[in-house]
């Protein structure tokens, strides 16, 4: 495999702007990076909230994305776990293996990598991509394993359960609540179930969303749209739920999570937001919760790659669309109009 000089890459414009564009193909610039051939990749939702502007740091020209499957090409001087034609699943976190955060497992503050991909780096919705730290920011895709199931594991999968389930401190017999049935949701939702909590209830505004999370383990749903989200949560419960998570990123869904944790419980925030929240301190302090955020560090990616080869997880599950690279502009419409669309998560196809 030779790489080209040019690519075909999913290029931000600004807010609101992006296009499907040719840019300079990626080359290896540090002895620790790698090349990889981009085979699947897909869309997040932290990709619609830098299009609406939401994330400054993220600069005109940069190629979005930070998920994907591929197969190494070439590979720098310093890298020893990884060779050409290693098929590989890309975290969405670059991790240098050495800084004080790195040795602390907050890999998301690593002082040389963290979130970097389609964000202060080109990233993943491309033809190729320049993986930094790659013997620590590669995993290899096992033999016969579902390379769709392993987008999934680039980061909702963590980030569902290190955000949501991990910080959320989920324990057997506890009652959850997930506030907003998107991909981050339902995959708190899907890995919350490694701990048997007594019930699991999906909060969303969207029927068909909601009656997907019945079909991966919620054990009630409620359609705030139609309903007083707070008031059914508080109905349903003695005084509250042991742990709320949010998974969507706006103030109102987090009035929720405030208004329904009980005494000692948990607000895990997973969602990522543009503005400012009333943060209810007042009513809080006396409660003695604990609130906790933060960006997925990937620490658990390889137990749950385990998961999904045992086939105890089922990540493939969330994918309900299919596009090819080609056709990357309509992905992002279906995706952004999810509700319309009934899309939870795509896949797009470069093999």
């Amino acid at each position: 495999m030779t790489m080209p000089e040019k690519m075909q890459a999913l290029v931000y414009g600004g807010p609101g702007i992006k296009s499907l564009s040719t840019v300079p193909a990626p080359k290896v610039l540090h002895p620790t990076d790698a090349i990889v051939k981009i085979v699947k990749t897909t869309i997040c939702g932290t990709d619609l909230h830098i299009l609406k502007g939401d994330v400054p740091a993220v600069t005109q020209g940069r190629v979005l994305g930070h998920e994907g499957v591929g197969i190494v090409v070439e590979v720098g001087t310093g890298v020893t776990r990884f060779k050409k034609d290693d098929r590989v699943l890309i975290s969405c976190v670059s991790a240098c293996g050495k800084c004080d955060y790195c040795k602390k497992q907050l890999y998301a503050h690593c002082e040389d990598g963290g979130w970097i991909l389609g964000h202060l780096i080109d990233g993943t919705q491309a033809e190729y991509v320049r993986i930094p730290h790659a013997d620590n920011s590669l995993y290899h895709v096992p033999e016969g394993t579902d390379e769709e199931a392993l987008v999934m594991l680039s980061d909702i999968l963590p980030t569902g359960f290190e955000i949501g389930v991990i910080y959320g401190a989920v324990k057997p017999g506890d009652t959850v609540a997930i506030i907003g049935a998107g991909p981050i949701g339902m995959a708190a939702l899907l890995t919350a179930q490694f701990f048997s909590p007594a019930q699991l209830i999906m909060v969303d505004m969207d029927e068909s969303r909601l009656a997907m999370a019945k079909t991966f383990g919620a054990t009630h749903t409620i359609n705030s749209a139609a309903h007083d989200a707070v008031a059914e949560l508080l109905a349903m419960t003695k005084d509250g739920v042991d742990v709320v998570m949010e998974a969507v990123g706006v103030p109102a869904t987090f009035d929720i999570c405030q208004s329904v944790v009980r005494p000692g419980g948990h607000i895990a925030n997973i969602g990522v937001h543009g503005s400012s929240v009333d943060l209810q301190l007042q009513k809080l302090w006396i409660k003695n919760i604990t609130l906790t955020t933060g960006l997925v560090n990937t620490d658990t990616t390889a137990m749950l790659l385990k998961t999904v080869q045992s086939g105890k997880l089922k990540p493939a599950e969330l994918i309900t669309h299919r596009f090819a690279f080609n056709d990357l502009m309509r992905a992002y419409e279906v995706f952004g109009n999810a509700a319309k669309e009934q899309a939870l998560k795509v896949i797009i196809d470069n093999s």
